[in-house]
């Protein structure tokens, strides 16, 4: 395993990272995305443990908490030792209830009226967050987390009321660095001014979708976080099952895949096919699969911290973590650059443009 540093702070963790969406299987997506039970949790924890994955990341709408519950009961029924691993969860979503089959209807209309009425249970408001962080806290059996992160963006309350909740957070010693997910450029950057401004702990990690076959970020958040030293931290890097190799451009894959059922995250699948075509046989040259070179593509970029990932089998964990061991040439990176190369956009094309003259000033 390699290790790297979370963006500007002293925290150490490895360049793989296991999450664990795929921990429950209860209602909604998550029956699709994976359906682990706690044995088969355990094993995967254990497994990339042993192979030097020290980050562990959740969240609690994940399986309407359960994910957070099964990582937690993993950590303990693994005896890991607490200050050897990095935990992260998130906030933001609606955490469902979990409604058994046998519920009465009492159960279920309150469930349903929940679901309907609520008003305050998601979003970043200072109570939705100190609610939640309690919650999870109880859910994970832990007495702090490492990595708490805002899983989205809220348009109803202001970044302002988001940071100074999670720098209480901070402060009351309930976790020891927050982090972002899914936020647009300038919002982040709002955000980090204002605790500058304010003297507040600010992000220190973006968890975003990022991908050989979806390189959006490179446009605004990249530069971004290179700047104000914030570690990235790839989620989804298989592009949802796209890039294992295993799908053809005539429609043809693994009925089980999550790809089959849940087509996310959006993909240009033309594009992502031609990006296959040109790693396929730099995996059949290394005896490797395709899913590692994808992988091994995002952890060669200086720009990412840790990458991670998620597996529904130990073989494909096993797999997966076999990536930090894939090396390419210049060349080959420069093959997987052009062809997986986004479009030029304004002002992006224009920056560039005029940027030339003054590159060309110094050698």
């Amino acid at each position: 395993m390699i290790y790297s540093k979370l963006g500007r702070t002293g925290l150490v963790v490895s360049r793989i990272c296991l999450g664990t969406m795929t921990f429950g299987g209860e209602g909604g997506i998550w029956k699709f995305i994976g359906k682990q039970q706690q044995d088969e949790a355990d094993a995967l924890v254990r497994t990339a443990f042993d192979a030097g994955v020290n980050f562990f990341d959740t969240a609690d709408v994940y399986s309407a908490g359960v994910s957070e519950r099964m990582l937690g009961q993993a950590i303990r029924n693994n005896n890991l030792p607490r200050d050897e691993i990095v935990v992260a969860t998130k906030v933001f979503g609606r955490v469902s209830m979990v409604v058994p089959e046998d519920a009465s209807d009492a159960e279920k209309a309150e469930a349903e009226r929940r679901e309907n009425k609520a008003r305050n249970i998601s979003g970043l408001s200072r109570k939705h967050i100190m609610d939640s962080v309690d919650a999870s806290l109880e859910r994970l059996g832990l007495d702090y987390i490492d990595l708490y992160q805002v899983h989205g963006t809220d348009p109803l309350t202001p970044i302002e009321e988001t940071v100074e909740a999670l720098d209480l957070l901070v402060r009351h010693n309930k976790v020891r660095y927050v982090g972002l997910c899914n936020m647009p450029a300038w919002l982040i950057m709002k955000a980090i001014a204002y605790a500058r401004e304010k003297g507040l702990h600010r992000f220190e990690s973006c968890q975003m979708y990022y991908s050989i076959a979806g390189r959006e970020l490179e446009r605004e958040v990249v530069p971004l976080a290179k700047d104000q030293e914030l570690a990235i931290l790839p989620w989804s890097p298989l592009a949802g099952g796209f890039l294992s190799g295993k799908f053809s451009r005539d429609g043809g894959g693994p009925n089980d895949a999550r790809r089959t059922v849940f087509d996310f995250p959006p993909v240009d699948k033309d594009k992502g096919f031609d990006i296959i075509d040109v790693m396929r046989p730099m995996a059949e040259s290394r005896g490797v699969s395709v899913a590692q070179v994808s992988l091994a593509w995002l952890l060669h970029q200086k720009h990412v911290t840790s990458v991670i990932i998620g597996a529904r089998t130990a073989e494909q964990l096993t797999d997966n973590l076999a990536s930090i061991d894939v090396k390419f040439s210049d060349e080959e990176l420069a093959k997987l650059d052009e062809i997986s190369a986004l479009t030029p956009e304004y002002p992006g094309w224009m920056v560039d443009r005029q940027g030339n003259d003054r590159r060309s000033q110094v050698s």
